[in-house]
This record gives structure tokens, C-alpha cells and sequence, in this order.
């Protein structure tokens, strides 16, 4: 599906199926150097079982015009004026990585769009180290590499994936070429920068669920603490943890992502009720 936001023209995965009034919505929102192709199995299981579905290319990626969005404030302002533009109601807003900081903001600073948060690999402050920061730049493949191998388990490093034949870290590896030159860069510099992680967590008022991996190496578990505390006691917040992944927990366990986000909606269902 194509709409325009801000006079661009935008492509948004809906999951196969059409938008149908009167239905929640799931907004699924990529990380750096990637598009709406990481979300596919919980996209699709939703989009088949009762929810509308949009998960859109972030401007200067996938199919989406530019121009790429700077820092992660414009990103959420961008997701604000997308979520106008398509017409949502109730709405589960999740992002993983870069895509989680942009939720965050956006839940903090539009809080009547934003119904039910999932923060999916996430952590902040979300520093980048200066080795891969710099390799954005001045050597894609290197930092490519460097990617893959912090994002992924080692039995996936190895070829282990749940869907035969599949080699992961390939597919990323294409997926990431398949991007602007220069969009790589933008994306880790706009995550280095960002510092409002912490107020955007107090003012967050919606359920949010923090789902992370044990073999996360680029957002350990045990660094989401800081986030966590962020937020207001008033705020319900879920931790869970997936076993056996790493950062690029959809594509590794992709089942397991799908019902951490199915239990959460369902268990704050009375949250996505429309609002008179």
C-alpha cells in the first residue's frame, strides 16, 4: 500500500490484507539500515487475525521516498503524520532497535495515537561504537560485517535458522546493501545522538512491553534497566526474554517475538477499545 505523508510517497506492508474499519492496528517500525521485510511472519499473523496491519518504509528506505529523516525526533513527528495520514485508531505501536527509540518518542510526544508501546531490542542512551560509526561511512561491507556479527546468536553465525535453508546473516547482509549509500550512516548517527530516551519513558502513560534477547549483544538485557526505571510507576510495564537469540531476534526466533506482542495485546485488550 502507498500513502503520502508530509507530500511523499510512502509503501507500507499491510500483511496481505485490507485496512477494515473498526479493527485495532498494529504499527511495526524497522531499525537501522533496514525496511518493513523484517516484520514479515508477525505482520502477516496479525494482519490474519483480526488486526490492520502497517508497517511502513522509513523515508530513504525500502521503497519510500526521501528524504531520510535526521534525527529520532523528526522520525517520530514523521510516524505521527503516517499514522494521520492512514487513519488508525487504537494502535500497538512496536519498533525494534532504532525503531524503538523512534516508538518511544513518538508515544511520549502523541500520546492519544498511541495505545499499546512494544520496545523490541532496545536500550538508551543507544550509543554506537566509533569502529562501526565510522565503517558506515568510509566501508560499507566492513561495517556490514560488523553488523552481522553482533546481531546474531552464534548458532545462527553457524546457519541455524527455524526455516530450512535459510541463511540469516546473508539475507541481511543483501538487505542492508539494498539501501542508499549514506542511509546506514544517518540511522547510527541519529541513534548515537539521541538523548531524550529517559523523559520520552517518563512521559510515556500506555502499557508498554520491553522485549528483549539473552544473546542481544548490540542491547543486552541487562542494560534496558536504566529504561525501565524511566518510566512511571503509574506506567504497566512488561519485561520478557527470549532464550537463544540475539539482536536480530525476528528473523531468529520469530515465533517467539510473535506471541511476546500477541500476549501483550491481548492481555491490555481494554487498552485498544476506541475512545469516544
Amino acid at each position: 500500500m502507498k500513502l503520502t505523508v508530509s507530500g511523499k510517497s510512502v509503501y507500507c506492508y499491510t500483511g496481505g490484507r485490507a485496512h477494515q474499519p473498526g479493527r485495532p492496528t498494529l504499527v511495526l517500525i524497522h531499525g537501522a539500515g533496514h525496511d518493513h521485510s523484517v516484520w514479515t511472519l508477525q505482520s502477516r499473523y496479525f494482519a490474519t487475525h483480526g488486526w490492520n496491519v502497517l508497517v511502513p518504509d522509513l523515508p530513504g528506505h525500502g521503497q519510500s521516498e526521501g528524504p531520510q529523516q535526521e534525527s529520532i525526533g523528526e522520525l517520530a513527528d514523521w510516524v505521527a503524520a503516517l499514522l494521520e495520514a492512514a487513519g488508525t485508531g487504537p494502535t500497538l505501536l512496536a519498533g525494534h532497535s532504532m525503531g524503538s527509540l523512534i516508538a518511544l518518542e513518538t508515544a511520549a510526544r502523541f500520546p492519544d495515537k498511541v495505545s499499546l508501546l512494544a520496545l523490541i531490542g532496545s536500550v538508551a542512551p543507544m550509543p554506537v561504537a566509533p569502529p562501526l560509526l565510522e565503517a558506515t561511512l568510509a566501508n560499507r561491507d566492513k561495517a556490514h560485517a560488523m553488523i552481522n556479527q553482533w546481531s546474531y546468536a552464534p548458532r545462527s553465525q553457524l546457519g541455524s535458522s527455524s526455516i530450512p535453508g535459510m541463511n540469516l546473516t546473508a539475507m541481511n547482509e543483501r538487505l542492508m546493501q539494498r539501501q542508499g549509500r549514506g542511509v546506514l550512516h544517518r540511522d547510527m548517527s541519529a541513534c548515537n545522538a539521541y538523548a531524550g530516551g529517559f523523559d520520552a519513558a517518563a512521559r510515556v502513560r500506555c502499557p508498554t512491553l520491553l522485549l528483549s534477547a539473552a544473546q542481544d549483544r548490540m542491547t543486552p538485557p541487562k542494560a534496558i534497566a536504566p529504561l525501565a526505571g524511566a518510566f512511571s510507576q503509574d506506567t504497566p510495564v512488561r519485561k520478557l526474554v527470549i532464550p537463544d537469540a540475539g539482536h536480530a531476534m525476528m528473523a531468529e526466533a520469530p515465533a517467539a517475538v510473535l506471541e511476546g506482542l500477541w500476549n501483550f495485546a491481548g492481555a491490555f485488550a481494554s487498552s485498544l477499545q476506541e475512545r469516544p
